[in-house]
């Protein structure tokens, strides 16, 4: 998103972390009546042009709004969403992408909550190497010809009382409504929001072997303090990082020994 659109939805996200500070709200009730308001907006491509038009009064469609969804969703659903047409948008599908990420983020502080944060985190990287390492099951969620009722039914088998309910909504809202992104980056930008929660940064660590538990605080300090930020580690094993490791932090890539890279990162601090 640029301009407005940003504007407008870290403002949004600033009224979402509002309501959700009180605790009588349902965040993984909230998180699903936002996900719904999606797949309307989504649906009803003249609707959102109507609810972005920059030469409507934001109040008129703040009205609208709740005439359409104010007797099927909660107050703070309405409130949110009135919120979010009054703002500008660079353009309307923006509005849509952004009820889609607050939804996210609904669920991901009703995990908080359930002090099960960390979890959800692990669990959506750990999803994302299993489609990797397998095209059938890959195929078989990105399949357009296969409903969502089937999609729905083959994640409950693969995730249903293995994984946290958090991850098992987010992933199932993300295979069965896509919205033109592949599967692996929509896993991608889930497990972003999830650190970002926490206020980390993600690292993803691919080692040859895996890394005991002093090397792993090691390298988590030595990138917090090269980033200027608390670190999220997802690690992986792959034989073929011969004796070696790569980490990738966004679309940084940094490739070498764990002892290379930690003394690097304590000359690249020390200048």
């Amino acid at each position: 998103m640029n301009g407005a659109s940003r504007e407008a939805l870290a403002a949004a996200r600033e009224r979402l972390d509002a309501l959700t500070d009180n605790t009588s709200v349902d965040a993984a009730q909230l998180a699903d009546e936002l996900a719904a308001v999606t797949a309307l907006l989504d649906r009803e491509v003249s609707l959102r042009r109507v609810l972005t038009d920059p030469a409507q009064a934001g109040e008129a469609k703040a009205e609208l709004a709740q005439r359409l969804v104010g007797s099927q969703v909660s107050g703070e659903t309405v409130d949110l969403l009135a919120g979010l047409v009054r703002s500008r948008w660079s353009q309307s599908r923006d509005l849509v992408d952004a009820l889609e990420q607050l939804a996210a983020t609904a669920d991901l502080t009703a995990a908080q909550r359930a002090g099960t944060l960390d979890n959800v985190e692990d669990e959506l990287f750990r999803f994302g190497r299993i489609v990797a390492s397998s095209t059938e099951l890959r195929a078989a969620l990105t399949n357009r010809s296969a409903t969502k009722a089937a999609k729905s039914e083959l994640l409950r088998s693969l995730l249903g009382g293995r994984a946290d309910a958090a991850t098992e909504r987010l992933v199932t809202r993300l295979v069965t409504a896509p919205r033109g992104r592949s599967l692996e980056s929509g896993l991608e930008s889930l497990s972003k929001l999830a650190a970002e929660r926490r206020g980390r940064m993600v690292a993803v660590v691919t080692s040859a072997v895996p890394l005991s538990d002093g090397q792993k605080q090691r390298l988590g300090a030595a990138l917090a303090k090269l980033y200027g930020r608390r670190m999220h580690l997802n690690l992986d094993v792959d034989p073929e990082v011969l004796g070696g490791i790569r980490v990738q932090v966004g679309d940084e890539v940094i490739n070498g020994s764990l002892a290379d890279r930690i003394e690097d990162a304590g000359r690249r601090m020390a200048s």
